[in-house]
């Protein structure tokens, strides 16, 4: 689906997560750009891991438990910023089934929007 030569550019972590989104046929576009704002309300330019274009979904791939995702968290949700974090270091398996919940919240989530435009947009 992608370029060989971003592989070269990934973490461990980030090459399982790329072979798994590539085994469920999802594009992806690796550390794609995405603008927020910040407390301040000042524009940022930040680089979550992946992007799923056809979804327009974020992915964090959280390699380390020392890090902490909160202030990111936070900022996404304000900037309405859709962002599922994957904990490989916590389990090489439960990562998946916690990306496919978190895939099917969020559908879950824009399906009475995407109805409500429907109907709207068909109305006579």
């Amino acid at each position: 689906m992608n370029e060989e030569n971003v592989y070269g550019k990934m973490t461990d972590s980030e090459k399982q997560v790329a072979e798994y989104l590539d085994k469920l046929d999802i594009s992806w576009k690796f550390e794609y750009p995405v603008f927020l704002n910040d407390e301040k309300e000042r524009p940022r330019l930040w680089t979550p891991d992946f992007y799923l274009p056809d979804l327009n979904i974020y992915v964090e791939v959280c390699g380390s438990k020392n890090f902490d995702y909160e202030y990111r968290k936070h900022r996404y949700f304000e900037n309405k910023i859709d962002v599922i974090y994957l904990h490989l270091y916590k389990d090489k398996i439960e990562w998946q089934d916690h990306f496919k919940e978190r895939l099917m919240v969020f559908v879950k989530e824009r399906l009475p929007r995407l109805n409500k435009m429907m109907d709207l947009a068909f109305k006579k």
